[in-house]
């Protein structure tokens, strides 16, 4: 089985219990957990005037094709609360597959790698806990590489 590396965030409501409950609904949809970050409190991307994000990463194996796997991801985000707002907007929970083994994919409903996950130390910073090694398919280069090429600063 591959193992997938999926992105958590939350900026409303109880955000570390959202993202807690993230992680229990993916183990439900038949995903096994390998490993999973702490949880890192930082500035939204995007639109700067909302709350605070808790981000983490999860990595599991699965037996879920990609396509699938995404149409779980937005079920999830549903189950929590998620409501469709503006874009980069304030959310309950946000779900975001980031690498698939070494799957390369470039469809108009499903990019994996995920394309902006390079530029993001919200997501490198809990993924290099658990992945430091991992490679980008694209980049041919380790997370732990992208991350250390990132002017990032720590949030809380």
């Amino acid at each position: 089985m591959p193992v997938v590396y999926i992105g958590i965030g939350s900026n409303m409501g109880g955000r570390k219990a959202n993202c807690r409950k993230a992680v229990k609904l993916l183990i439900r949809e038949g995903m096994r957990a390998l490993k999973q970050s702490s949880m890192h409190e930082t500035k939204p991307d995007g639109v700067k005037e909302q709350p605070l994000f808790m981000n983490m990463a999860v990595a599991a194996e699965t037996d879920i094709p990609p396509h699938r796997l995404l149409k779980v991801l937005k079920s999830i985000e549903k189950e929590l609360g998620r409501k469709e707002t503006i874009r980069r907007g304030p959310r309950v929970i946000d779900l975001d597959i980031l690498l698939y083994g070494d799957l390369i994919l470039d469809e108009p409903d499903l990019k994996i790698p995920h394309p902006s996950m390079h530029k993001r130390g919200f997501v490198l910073k809990p993924l290099s806990e658990i992945a430091p090694d991992a490679v980008h398919p694209v980049l041919g280069k380790t997370v732990k590489e992208l991350f250390e090429k990132l002017d990032y600063v720590k949030m809380g």
